[in-house]
């Protein structure tokens, strides 16, 4: 492309950004309900569930199925769905392991049982959505990992025949250049795979919303605007102290992610990171014609650093990701969800991606924090003598996985010996971040090595095959 070519095409890029609103579009609904009272004075329950994402709501909605008597009081710091849960991607994937090739790479003796107890789990969420009508604007079409570079298109070929081998490859198809751009029409695609039926998209925030009605109307005792402060024990059970109250309980599940835990052991084992994304106004019959895209499925590429791509129920393209940004000393603040650097960068590889829509504009852009581990997906524990159970660690891929990981920690809670408890994955522990500088040194010279591996035909250089060998790993 000529350098005037290149600078119409980048003022074009800009000024599809000129109207965005740097607020995420999920919460704008105006569906929303309304908060729920803060806590003031002292409670007590059986079950004290903290952090009102997906990992509390889960937790506190499945508490209730299990055993209908289990008083249940969940405390949420601002407002149900507001940080990770209602601003991510809506990607619900049925990999409890972060995906195949991760979990494969870690548990390989187990990672039959895990695809199976994924696959149910996202069943049991679809049949969670139906029992309780929530409207999410759930679809199981799957997702397409889409291949930009020929030596990725080798790689997803090479990828789905280890697959066949190994037993793996049910309901996952290959498809070369041709078969991939008739699902969706972009000329950067050179290969894909379907995974037909392990990922449904869903309104985020919805979900959220929808999960905490259910909640409620099963009986549990909702808080917002009611932060945690401080977890001691209490005689036979443990007391949490917020602003204007406090909560004596006989358990407690923590479901905080980003946030500082309340187990001060636990802090070590996560970072966050921050991660941005766009979404497009309605596209036209015209323009969704342009690039077919009939099924709906979710989309995201092969590179190190990556997008993810979806539709939404308005015909609307999110797109995100590609720039992971850590912060030193691993900070969380407001300021950091608005980023205009990483919204351009985006918006440029959008229109690489779909030339066919140029002049659409972009109506929201925002970021927010993931947590994320070294190992990529959760991990899980008690403290207390077992009256504190936690899960972390689910590095962007929480919305199915939660649930989970909600079962896990009402298990270890409840003292049972079950198949969840008994996997090497909830068993051992992540290895920890190391304290600071080394942390956000050691992140920046990853970030780093990854973004040179996707310019030199995916080659991992000394420090990425260092990382690897130790099980660390770190990407957008």
């Amino acid at each position: 492309m000529a350098p005037s070519a290149m600078s119409r095409g980048k003022d074009n890029w800009i000024a599809s950004l000129s109207e965005a609103q740097p607020v995420p579009y999920w919460l704008e609904d105006p569906g929303k309900p309304p908060a729920e009272p803060a806590l003031t004075g002292a409670q007590t329950c059986d079950l004290l569930v903290v952090g009102g994402g997906y990992s509390g709501l889960w937790t506190a909605l499945n508490a209730k199925e299990r055993d209908p008597q289990r008083d249940v009081v969940l405390l949420e710091g601002r407002e149900v769905g507001w940080a990770a849960s209602g601003r991510n991607g809506g990607f619900c994937a049925a990999s409890l392991t972060h995906g195949l090739p991760n979990g494969l790479a870690r548990w390989p003796d187990e990672i039959h049982q895990l695809q199976k107890m994924g696959a149910h789990n996202l069943d049991e969420i679809e049949a969670a959505i139906a029992r309780h009508g929530i409207d999410c604007e759930f679809e199981r079409t799957g997702e397409i990992d889409v291949a930009t570079e020929t030596y990725q298109a080798w790689e997803l070929r090479d990828w789905h025949r280890q697959l066949e081998e190994k037993g793996l490859a049910d309901g996952i198809e290959f498809l070369d250049a041709d078969a991939v751009r008739e699902q969706v029409a972009s000329p950067t695609f050179e290969a894909g795979l379907w995974d037909r039926r392990g990922v449904a998209m869903l309104h985020p925030a919805k979900l959220a919303w929808g999960l905490k009605q259910a909640c409620i109307g099963l009986g549990v005792r909702v808080y917002e605007h009611t932060p945690a402060l401080g977890l001691k024990p209490y005689g036979a059970g443990m007391a949490v102290r917020t602003p204007y109250g406090s909560v004596r309980a006989r358990k407690v599940a923590l479901g905080t992610n980003i946030f500082p835990s309340l187990l001060r052991r636990v802090r070590s084992y996560t970072v966050p990171v921050y991660d941005y994304a766009l979404m497009t106004e309605p596209l036209s019959a015209d323009q969704l014609a342009s690039i077919g895209w009939k099924n709906r499925q979710g989309l995201g590429d092969s590179a190190n650093q990556f997008h993810y791509f979806r539709l939404s129920a308005d015909n609307r393209i999110l797109w995100g990701g590609y720039d992971a940004i850590h912060h030193y000393g691993g900070r969380v603040r407001a300021e950091y969800d608005d980023r205009p650097e990483t919204y351009a960068k985006l918006a440029g590889h959008f229109f690489t991606c779909f030339p066919q829509l140029e002049g659409v504009r972009f109506t929201h852009a925002w970021g927010g924090a993931i947590d994320t581990c070294s190992r990529f997906s959760a991990f899980f524990g008690t403290a207390h003598r077992g009256n504190v159970a936690y899960a972390a660690g689910y590095t962007g891929l929480g919305v199915g996985a939660t649930r989970f990981g909600a079962d896990v920690m009402l298990d270890l809670l409840d003292g049972e010996d079950t198949e969840r408890t008994r996997l090497e994955m909830v068993r051992r522990k992540p290895l920890p971040f190391p304290p600071e500088p080394f942390a956000w040194t050691g992140i920046a010279l990853t970030k780093w090595s990854l973004a040179r591996a996707d310019e030199h035909g995916g080659r991992r250089n000394l420090w990425l095959r260092a990382m690897d060998r130790l099980g660390l790993g770190f990407d957008s």
